[in-house]
């Protein structure tokens, strides 16, 4: 009888969420990103985090026809690394940003100059991803996102486990991206 109900309150607690221990982290700019991580947060009823950069961006600073924008010279500089000021909560039950109490962390962000924006380079190198299964989104008008998860997984642990990420358009809905996560995930 002990076993049987032990087994049930296992089984009970495995399946209360697919997605247990899941949190988006986000750079966005215009906030077509930012879009895109709230729903993905819904979707996989995970914590959601901005990472807010020390000095904010403007819309002349991703300006990507100047040569001369603030956007345009970090994604040049292979040693840039932008401050990140904090990883403000946006939604969740945390306090306080904790990677640790995470097991899948999903890296939502904008692409610029078919990669990464350096701030999530400055995220990847700064936050512990050890056996951490991380997925990468990222929003574009046409680029795809594999310079991206290159130019990241370079800079997070070894022992990161990686799934294949995606682009997705900002208005993607929850159940679409539901059913990307189930086949990602598994």
């Amino acid at each position: 009888m002990k076993k049987s109900i032990l087994t049930l309150l296992i089984g009970g607690l495995l399946m209360t969420s697919t997605y247990a221990k899941s949190v988006v982290c986000y750079f966005s700019c215009t906030g077509n990103t930012k879009a895109l991580a709230e729903t993905t947060a819904k979707a996989l009823n995970a914590d959601l985090f901005e990472i807010v950069p020390e000095v904010p961006y403007s819309s002349a600073d991703i300006n990507w026809h100047d040569s001369k924008s603030r956007s345009s010279l970090e994604s040049n500089d292979s040693k840039s690394r932008p401050a990140i000021k904090t990883l403000k909560q946006v939604q969740g039950d945390s306090k306080v940003f904790d990677l640790s109490k995470y097991d899948t962390v999903v890296l939502a962000f904008p692409i610029w100059w078919n990669s990464a924006p350096k701030i999530m380079w400055t995220f990847v190198e700064q936050n512990d991803l050890s056996g951490k299964t991380v997925v990468a989104l990222c929003t574009s008008g046409g680029s795809g996102i594999s310079g991206a998860e290159k130019d990241l997984k370079a800079r997070a642990s070894k022992t990161a486990k990686w799934k294949s990420g995606a682009r997705f358009y900002a208005n993607t809905s929850e159940s679409e991206l539901k059913k990307y996560f189930d086949k990602v995930l598994k």
